[in-house]
């Protein structure tokens, strides 16, 4: 999951500190907390899964497969936490509270409540398709000891489609815990004892915090605070505003759709704004969403979109050329991970400082001239991946100036074909050069050099 953090700022072209937008967040390498039973390791970025069985040793304890009381029947055990998940899933899509709280363990009022509250968040986003996938159980003794000798723990993919918003159904991860009752059906124990071992986002969508409330608007889906109806209505207007434009912009158009969630939490799916710099400077996040996760089909893992987390801090500051930046990550998501930092935000960016319904337009003119004599003329290359979020201030304008002269030269839909193709195999600096020489006969080095023959005609 690529996030890409919008710092607090006016969305105005100004080559100054606010113009440094996002936090450094590393585009691929990062390597997340894993599940120790499914080693679920983060692979690409931003909490990425990747499948692996682990072994016995990996685990400090008996091998996953096997009950530590020996006495349980593991076919019978699948079949009946199968049932429970189908249940739960079919309970969702029939708006059956009851039939989803039936296999909660009724003892435990707070994990009551608080499935009684998923259930009516989860309504309220209007599934296409939803269910729910057993993956790999883990041992613990301690969780053994808790709960007694028939406890499971269990790894769950959640697939799901929401209804006009996502293209393909997507998935996310989560764990539960069961024991068995004495009729011998299957019950709920616990929604959150795997959560410190899952990957970073697992567990942490919109539906999975408190009390929400879900608006729609055609290609639109915003999630709020149940009690925060009036901030729905206005990042509704601005989230509408932004579709259009990147529809408008985007070379080919885009059909896809954009998804707003501006909750009180600080960590949703990654986004995390507990982290100093994120929670001063970012505004928003454009966070992955996968059609297979990580190690299932391939070792990334392929994306199908993403949504975009907003700063409970800054959520009056989100505007609609905010959202059009984020909504272009959305918009370039499926292409693929390797494109540079450079062509990624600078896209972005040149996008939101468009002509926008609703916008004053901007002095791209004399934003363009204030870069090249502010940045350009002390540049020694494009900006790097590796430092593109720690010089962000020069970062941003300079990579936004590269993507303007790319427009400029070549054409919209040169640019795009550009961007999917070191997005789908730019993995490395020679497979890069080839396709940039390939697309525009010059690699990333001699595109610099093309800015600074143009700054000095």
């Amino acid at each position: 999951m690529s996030q890409t953090p919008r710092a607090a700022g006016r969305a105005t072209p100004d080559p100054g500190s606010a113009r440094g937008r996002h936090s450094a967040a590393p585009r691929r390498g990062r390597v997340w907390p894993f599940l120790t039973a499914l080693a679920l390791v983060a692979a690409a970025v931003g909490g990425g899964l990747a499948l692996h069985r682990s072994s016995a040793d990996d685990l400090g304890g008996p091998s996953a497969s096997v009950e530590a009381s020996g006495a349980t029947d593991l076919a019978a055990r699948a079949a009946g936490v199968d049932e429970v998940l189908a249940g739960r899933a079919d309970a969702v899509r029939l708006d059956k509270v009851d039939r989803f709280l039936a296999d909660v363990d009724p003892g435990n009022k707070k994990l009551v409540a608080r499935q009684r509250t998923l259930f009516e968040n989860l309504r309220q986003f209007g599934f296409a398709s939803l269910r729910y996938e057993r993956l790999q159980e883990q041992y613990d003794q301690s969780l053994t000891d808790r709960y007694g000798p028939s406890t499971y723990v269990v790894a769950v993919a959640m697939t799901y489609q929401i209804r006009g918003i996502d293209p393909t159904p997507v998935r996310t991860m989560l764990g539960y815990t069961f024991t068995q009752r004495s009729d011998g059906r299957w019950m709920l124990v616990s929604d959150s004892d795997l959560d410190r071992r899952l990957p970073r986002g697992s567990h942490q969508e919109a539906w999975d915090t408190g009390e929400v409330l879900v608006k729609r608007a055609p290609r639109v889906l915003v999630v709020v605070e149940r009690d925060q109806a009036q901030l729905a209505g206005t990042l509704m207007v601005k989230a509408s505003s932004a579709v259009r434009a990147v529809s408008k912009s985007w070379p080919g158009g885009w059909t896809g759709s954009g998804v707003v969630i501006a909750l009180d939490d600080k960590m949703v799916r990654g986004a995390d704004y507990t982290l100093p710099k994120n929670a001063e400077d970012a505004l928003a996040m454009a966070t992955w969403v996968y059609r297979t996760l990580p190690g299932e089909v391939s070792g990334l893992g392929e994306r199908a979109d993403s949504y975009v987390v907003v700063n409970p801090r800054n959520r009056t500051k989100v505007d609609a050329r905010i959202l059009a930046h984020e909504f272009t990550h959305v918009a370039t998501a499926p292409y693929g991970t390797f494109a540079p930092r450079w062509l990624v935000e600078g896209a972005a960016t040149y996008v939101e400082f468009l002509p926008m319904a609703g916008a004053s337009d901007l002095a791209l003119d004399k934003y363009r001239e204030k870069v090249r004599t502010t940045y350009l003329s002390k540049a020694k290359g494009l900006p790097a991946d590796a430092t593109f979020f720690r010089d962000s201030s020069s970062s941003y304008p300079l990579a936004w100036l590269a993507v303007d002269y790319l427009f400029q030269r070549w054409g919209g839909t040169e640019v795009a074909t550009l961007y999917q193709e070191l997005a789908a195999l730019g993995s490395t600096q020679a497979e890069r050069n080839r396709i940039m020489i390939e697309h525009l006969n010059m690699t990333e080095a001699g595109l610099f050099q093309a800015l600074k023959a143009a700054a000095a005609a």
